[in-house]
């Protein structure tokens, strides 16, 4: 669905060239005022009251310049309910303060204030008490994450528990994006488990849990149900939704299984059609997933049986199905065979989505060129938060593995062989531990990363790839320029000189150097003069290069020159090793401008009309209203 746009409204002449300054930064902005006059972009209203009782519904966000009792007694008549209402701010003309009126966090009016409040250079007013104590707003979990909230009690209560900071427990049944951050950002009044049976429920007066359980506990509870659950399922053709739907509905109840959990149901391919399924579907808002025989057939399941083998062509369809939906082979429920009232049958099968569940799960993760500030911030949290760090000490900076945390083991393997990395994060990974394997520079960049991915994946490992700033990418800055150059180079080649290992037969160096792109050759240090005869087959003498020892480390050293110099310069400064050779005409190039920022080049964000807005429509109690 499209987003609606923001509404500024001003009303003098100054407000008004502020609302176009805010425009120009928000996209899918438009501004009405009420003076006279003004640019195509300003959109002609009769008064700000009539505005309101015919659009008011129509915008997502509401930004008035000017006082801000006005804002109030405009919209008095439309606020009804902070679930529903849009977010309202209210600035003055000089744009010096940025306050939120309605909607602070399930409309955003909060954040749209600290985002225009960042570009007037103004101070935010925020007035929430979790905003001013920079703890979670309960409110907003929900959505900010893609939870559904289940409050054992009126929200507002337990959010007054939480604002005075009473002792709360929080409950991880799963892992993802949202209970990373919490973790995170945990208050000091917060202590976190994993485990229900380890709370001690006489020092807490509040729980949040993000599960897939529903919970009964002696004090307030605000449960986070995660999309987590993949229902596989089998069933007598034309068996009826409803019936279908209660009893599924009763099944988890049983089980102690959340429907706000429900992320998918699954079957075979020939039930894309059962009219009970898409029912259920659409009744709960999930996807039906179906799968070919062949899918299914790959699973090892718990509870295979001849009779669907013998008239599907599978032993399992519900088992199989939760299996293939969630990448996940253990089952949270093993198949459960049951007949409706009207006589027929269906089956059903659980399972918990693999990512959610809380296993071990190894990062490869890019430590950046050397300095170490340069990885990323989800490379650091990462560190911050792993059980065990393995780091190419050669290669990566030590410094990097101060953000470990407490009783973290972190260990280099620069002189550790593959099998005695893969033992010890083996080991790590048997217990359930975040595993960083820090690479330098970016994995995907001769980071030798294929054969330790192969053994996790014989190993059964789950594992992901967390890209890191490359030396390529690095020599840019350091050198001060851009590899691509509008109409003069737009192609970058990294490779590296045929030493040791040879280059395959197609990407002869010599080859790739009729190019004459931008070429960044990693690994050549030793072969430089080999190299530079090659290049020289098709690169002018007098091209550019730059040499780039241990870039962005502490005792980096950069000699440029031509072509011709290469090896000379490599030789007289006694380089071989952790080198980055660069060659091209966009070494420190100043020329060509690019279209992008053009004023003649229009496109999406810019394209030179003024913005459409919806015509208000009069009222049929047209009274002049101000």
């Amino acid at each position: 669905m499209k987003n609606k746009p923001t509404a500024i409204l001003a009303s003098t002449d100054r407000a008004v060239l502020l609302a176009e300054h805010l425009r120009r930064e928000l996209e899918g902005s438009i501004v009405f005022s009420t003076r006279p006059g003004g640019a195509a972009t300003v959109q002609p209203i009769t008064s700000i009251a009539d505005f309101l009782a015919a659009s008011f519904a129509d915008y997502e966000a509401f930004i008035f310049i000017g006082a801000l009792g006005i804002c109030v007694r405009s919209i008095a008549p439309y606020v009804q309910d902070k679930a529903t209402d849009p977010a309202i701010i209210n600035l003055d003309d000089h744009g010096q303060f940025v306050q939120p009126v309605v909607g602070g966090h399930l409309g955003g009016a909060n954040d749209l204030a600290r985002r225009l409040a960042r570009v007037l250079g103004a101070q935010a007013i925020i007035t929430t008490a979790s905003d001013l104590q920079n703890i979670w707003a309960l409110d907003t979990l929900a959505a900010q994450f893609g939870w559904r909230a289940a409050p054992s009690r009126p929200l507002n209560q337990l959010i007054s528990l939480f604002v005075n900071n009473v002792k709360t427990a929080l409950l991880l049944d799963v892992q993802d994006e949202g209970t990373r951050w919490l973790e995170k950002t945990r208050p000091p009044f917060v202590d976190v488990f994993y485990n229900q049976d380890e709370i001690d429920w006489s020092q807490y007066q509040l729980l949040l849990a993000v599960t897939y359980r529903p919970l009964v506990v002696p004090v307030p509870v605000l449960e986070f149900f995660a999309p987590v659950l993949h229902l596989g399922m089998g069933c007598s053709r034309g068996i009826e939704a409803d019936l279908l739907e209660a009893s599924v509905r009763a099944q988890l109840s049983e089980h102690q299984l959340a429907i706000q959990s429900v992320k998918s149901l699954g079957s075979i391919d020939i039930k894309h059609d059962e009219v009970a399924f898409l029912a259920l579907a659409e009744r709960w808002g999930v996807p039906l997933l179906t799968y070919p025989a062949e899918a299914l057939n790959a699973q090892t399941i718990p509870n295979p049986s001849e009779v669907v083998l013998s008239k599907l062509g599978v032993p399992s369809v519900s088992e199989a199905a939760a299996q293939v939906a969630s990448a996940n082979d253990r089952l949270l429920l093993e198949k459960q065979k049951t007949t409706v009232a009207s006589g027929k049958k269906y089956t059903l099968a659980v399972a918990l989505d693999a990512a959610a569940e809380r296993r071990g799960v190894v990062a490869i993760v890019g430590a950046g060129p050397g300095d170490a500030s340069l990885i990323s911030v989800k490379g650091k949290e990462l560190l911050e938060t792993a059980d065990l760090i393995l780091y190419a000490g050669s290669l990566v900076p030590e410094r990097l593995t101060h953000y470990a945390k407490p009783g973290a083991v972190v260990r280099n393997s620069a002189g550790m062989t593959l099998e005695e990395q893969l033992h010890l994060m083996s080991a790590h990974y048997q217990r359930g531990h975040l595993i960083v394997r820090l690479q330098s520079g970016d994995p995907s960049i001769y980071g030798a990363i294929q054969e330790q991915m192969s053994e996790f994946d014989e190993r059964g490992m789950a594992y992901f790839i967390v890209p890191g700033i490359s030396a390529f990418q690095a020599a840019a800055a350091s050198l001060n320029s851009e590899f691509t150059i509008p109409e003069v180079v737009q192609t970058i080649i990294l490779t590296r000189g045929a030493g040791n290992t040879p280059l395959p037969p197609h990407e002869d160096l010599a080859e790739m150097a009729k190019q004459r792109a931008t070429m960044c050759i990693f690994l050549s240090a030793n072969i430089a003069k080999r190299v530079q005869e090659q290049l020289l087959q098709h690169y002018p003498a007098d091209t550019p290069v730059a040499i780039l020892y241990r870039v962005t480390w502490d005792d980096e050293e950069i000699y440029t020159g031509q072509l011709t110099d290469l090896a000379a310069l490599i030789r007289q400064h006694k380089l071989t090793r952790t080198v980055l050779i660069v060659v091209g005409v966009a070494i420190g190039a100043r020329k060509n401008r690019s279209h992008l920022y053009n004023p003649d080049w229009k496109h999406i964000f810019r394209t030179g009309k003024p913005p459409k807005s919806k015509k208000p429509q009069k009222r049929a109690d047209d009274a002049p209203l101000s």
